[in-house]
């Protein structure tokens, strides 16, 4: 018939190429602003680790190694190193296992759970600065806290919780466990919603307790988006720990709190050694790595 096209296996081989060109079209753009706005950055911040480089008005100058060899020397750098597992650690234990539980109350809509979900999530969306000044007051010697203490019996227990090295990296970490584990259980309670109500109620005709539910149904079912909370969490944890700190104690007293990526931020903008900051990065690179490695490890799916 007239106007009847012929599928031939050239015409066929012809579509795919048109196809597979067509795919590499609209890739392209999206590999560029990647490698703009990713690799670029990176690939500098590695070339300029083998610079020294004192001011932001100096020209660089290649160093070699030097950096590298004074990250052996550097004790200030083994302690921020030791405070961000601490800190990212002690974090995620607090922020995940507490958020999922609220999570999973959360997602059983009980009465007012609009509303108890906006209460939950508004810590989050405080500003760092706000948050900081709240629990600096809390913090103070005549704070909440030490009041608290008082009034209860306890006023032996009491401590200036920001300028005392047995505490102040703890009362650092509680104030980002505070912001995140609303925000968590709200982000869980939408993942949790999902698992449908037929599988709890066979589990309660079993004999299913509130807890059986929680730890042989919502987790395995859910264990794919622990892993993923998990993994934003830490980078939140890991790379946001600068500014908390910052606003909280300035990596004090002594360097108590000191994180990697507080110490980054020390050098290149207080200390004026942007070189050096830039090797402390590629570390903290290598880190946060490490890290999302053995998050992805620990919750992979066995096939």
């Amino acid at each position: 018939m007239a106007g009847t096209v012929i599928d031939t296996p050239r015409r066929r081989a012809s579509a795919r190429r048109r196809g597979a060109a067509g795919q590499v079209a609209e890739v392209t753009p999206a590999l560029a602003w990647y490698g703009l706005f990713m690799v670029a950055p990176l690939v500098a911040m590695i070339v300029l680790s083998f610079f020294s480089w004192n001011s932001l008005v100096a020209s660089p100058q290649p160093n070699g190694l030097d950096n590298y060899a004074y990250l052996f020397q550097d004790q200030i750098l083994r302690v921020a190193v030791v405070n961000t597992i601490l800190y990212v650690g002690i974090g995620l234990l607090l922020i995940i296992p507490f958020g999922f539980l609220l999570g999973f109350f959360l997602s059983r809509r009980p009465r007012g759970h609009a509303v108890l979900s906006i209460i939950f999530f508004t810590p989050w969306i405080v500003s760092a600065s706000a948050r900081a000044m709240m629990f600096t007051g809390l913090y103070q010697p005549n704070g909440a806290i030490n009041s608290i203490l008082d009034v209860i019996g306890l006023g032996d227990l009491g401590r200036v919780w920001l300028a005392d090295p047995a505490t102040a990296l703890a009362a650092v970490i509680a104030t980002e466990a505070w912001a995140g584990i609303g925000a968590t259980a709200v982000i869980f309670s939408s993942a949790l919603g999902r698992i449908p109500d037929e599988v709890y109620e066979a589990a309660r005709l079993d004999g299913a307790g509130i807890w059986r539910e929680i730890f042989a149904i919502a987790m395995p079912l859910s264990k794919d988006f622990i892993g993923l909370m998990t993994m934003l969490q830490f980078l939140w944890l890991f790379l946001g720990s600068a500014g908390t700190v910052l606003l909280l104690t300035k990596g004090g007293p002594g360097s108590t709190t000191m994180t990697l990526s507080f110490y980054l931020y020390d050098q290149a903008f207080v200390s004026g050694r942007l070189g050096y900051s830039q090797t402390i990065g590629v570390v903290g690179l290598l880190v946060g790595l490490l890290g999302m490695g053995i998050i992805r490890y620990a919750f992979r799916t066995k096939d």
